[in-house]
């Protein structure tokens, strides 16, 4: 049994993996049910990421699509660049069979440029805090649009494609769902390290920072580095999600990563509770259904969805799970899995 209990989630994850690929592979669900699966897994990248740095470290950051951004241009011209012939680039650098086994590091790469844009934000945070920091966020989520935009190389405010002939690479070394199988790999990935970046010792110094920054710095708490590589973490990891939107949807514009995909990212946070990754996972989720579900209505669900949220805080501030995850809130649950 207590074998059980500590592999139940990694069983459960496989199991679900691998029911999702199958079902893919032969063809028995949907390319639409699909591609709500794979939003809802980018979404759970994107809320987790900016629950780290809303719900954990207290602070607010309302700019987070941009760097979603960075990361689905960089991903989207790493990719196109090495493995697939384009009309910028020219021909491949690297033999497009290569394109199966790199794409997790083109992903990465992306996730990366989109650490270090984070710390746009992160050398302001260290003595601004609140509506101050939110702004900057938001002038940081300008500037990168407007400089992508710009670049009349890539596309500019045209946007940027190419990233399906990355995709027929890979399928026609193994005829697999890849995109699937990736946006999965990486969601759980994001869950597993967020889970034990907060609970570690270093993550403890992030729940400081929330209570009180300046008691956390007469304490030796190290804030600056804190806030430096959580912010990057966040940061990186929505990068991780923009190189997956970018190839999922086989296209990527600036105008996909304004204002309003962040604040997206801000209902989803606090839809499911701050400091809750559960939460996250949760809202993300319905977040997404719901979306689908009010599409028909077309920019009326703008209208709709903003209101639902008025009410929710009316009724429930602190979101659906609180600042509490799943097993916090329903004990009984912790009877079989234990998830670190």
């Amino acid at each position: 049994m207590t074998m059980l209990r500590r592999y139940s989630v990694h069983i459960l994850l496989i199991l679900a993996g691998g029911l999702i690929t199958w079902l893919a592979y032969e063809e028995m669900v949907s390319l639409y049910v699909l591609s709500v699966l794979m939003f809802m897994g980018i979404n759970v990248i994107l809320s987790a990421s900016l629950n780290l740095v809303n719900g954990y470290m207290g602070e607010f950051s309302c700019g987070h699509a941009g760097f979603m951004c960075v990361g689905a241009y960089v991903s989207s011209l790493l990719g196109v660049w090495l493995f697939a012939k384009d009309k910028v680039f020219g021909p491949p650098v690297l033999d497009p069979d290569l394109a199966i086994y790199a794409f997790p590091v083109v992903i990465l790469a992306g996730g990366i440029a989109a650490a270090l844009a984070g710390l746009l934000v992160a050398i302001p945070s260290y003595k601004t805090r609140g509506d101050y920091l939110a702004i900057i966020t938001i002038a940081a989520n300008y500037i990168i649009i407007s400089t992508i935009e710009n670049i009349g190389a890539i596309g500019g405010s045209r946007g940027f494609m190419g990233m399906k002939r990355v995709l027929n690479a890979m399928e026609d070394v193994v005829y697999l769902p890849w995109m699937v199988i990736w946006v999965f790999a990486f969601t759980v990935f994001t869950i597993w390290l967020l889970r034990r970046y907060v609970s570690s010792t270093f993550g403890k110094g992030v729940s400081a920072i929330c209570q009180d920054e300046v008691a956390a710095e007469i304490m030796s708490v190290n804030t600056n580095k804190i806030k430096t590589i959580s912010f990057m973490v966040s940061s990186g990891l929505a990068g991780v999600a923009g190189g997956l939107f970018a190839f999922v949807v086989g296209y990527v514009n600036p105008g996909s990563f304004n204002i309003l995909k962040s604040t997206e990212a801000l209902v989803m946070v606090y839809l499911g509770g701050m400091g809750s990754l559960s939460g996250s996972v949760l809202s993300a989720i319905l977040f997404t259904l719901l979306l689908e579900a009010l599409r028909p209505l077309q920019i009326i669900k703008w209208i709709v969805i903003p209101l639902l949220l008025i009410v929710l805080m009316q009724f429930r501030p602190e979101g659906i799970l609180g600042n509490k995850e799943l097993g916090d809130v329903f004990p009984w649950l912790k009877r079989f899995y234990r998830f670190k």
